[in-house]
């Protein structure tokens, strides 16, 4: 009981306090990172591969506006916590801003993003506390998709997707009957030869995918094996879908003429790939989802006899 005069303040109220400091600390740092913002709106706008980070921010909005009756509001603010994530993030960017690396912009971004995401962090655990953090783990942890992916690792994923894609479509175009020989990325076909280069790594839709994937395993999968499971089907997903572009292009060259090679399925059918691999990873996800429903089915059954 409050001693008569004294000011009464209850859990909603002290609540009410914090989230309006919350909201006067997020407004202040968006305010300070519209620089970085500018720079992150151009590089989406300007590569196909980075054109999905603008959307990240309003998906992780939304899933903690839907899960906001499973977030533990009753969690305690973590002071220490969050000023060692804040610091962290500060020193990160103040690093970044005194020591102005040779980085190309994707590069300089991308840590600059990681900071915000950082700050962002410490704000929950300053405000809202570790337990409201872990409980809002996956919409806070998705906001690391909204860092572009540094050059080095576009270098690599597109170095592994050519390999993995060039080696697959040797092996369809093998069980087809289609003569072929491969020299590296180089496939050499009767009146043709394809060269699986880095626009045919299809890293966009790869990525793309994956992040659909984590997405998907999240809003539908209840456990974590079963989510893991539907992650780790993309990038095999995705190499398959490339070899079976490349077959698709190929068996044209081969069957109709070498001019097939500029046809729109060459140029512009990404898309309609893309779309296609899109079927079986719900496929899966519902299959993997569906299991859990047999399940409890027989379950039951089993109890009532």
């Amino acid at each position: 009981m409050a001693a008569e005069g004294e000011p009464c303040l209850n859990f909603r109220s002290i609540g009410i306090v914090r989230l309006r400091g919350a909201f006067a600390t997020l407004i202040l740092l968006c305010m300070a990172f519209i620089p970085v913002f500018q720079d992150w709106f151009k590089v989406a706008m300007e590569s196909d591969l980075h054109s999905h980070v603008i959307l990240i921010p309003l998906v992780s909005a939304y899933l903690l506006v839907t899960d906001r009756k499973d977030l533990a509001w009753d969690s305690k603010p973590s002071p220490v916590a969050g000023s060692g994530m804040l610091l962290l993030a500060g020193v990160v960017f103040g690093w970044l801003l005194l020591s102005n690396p040779p980085w190309s912009e994707v590069d300089l971004t991308a840590v600059k993003m990681l900071s915000l995401v950082g700050f962002l962090w410490g704000i929950g655990l300053m405000f809202a506390g570790s337990r409201w953090m872990r409980s809002a783990i996956f919409p806070m942890g998705f906001l690391l998709f909204m860092i572009p992916l540094p050059d080095l690792a576009v270098e690599q994923l597109e170095h592994l997707l050519m390999v993995m894609s060039a080696r697959l479509a040797e092996i369809i175009f093998a069980a087809s009957g289609i003569p072929i020989f491969r020299n590296g990325q180089l496939l050499e076909l009767p009146g043709v030869v394809l060269k699986v280069a880095q626009e045919c790594s299809g890293i966009r839709s790869s990525w793309v995918l994956f992040i659909t994937s984590v997405l998907a395993a999240y809003l539908f999968l209840p456990t974590m094996p079963r989510r893991i499971a539907l992650v780790a089907v993309v990038l095999p997903l995705g190499v398959l879908r490339n070899a079976v572009r490349i077959y698709v292009i190929g068996w044209l060259c081969v069957n109709l003429g070498p001019e097939m090679i500029d046809s729109w399925i060459h140029r512009k059918g990404g898309p309609v790939f893309f779309a296609v691999s899109l079927v079986p990873l719900f496929v899966i996800a519902w299959w993997l989802r569906s299991r859990k429903t047999v399940r409890i089915a027989n379950g039951r059954a089993a109890d009532f006899v």
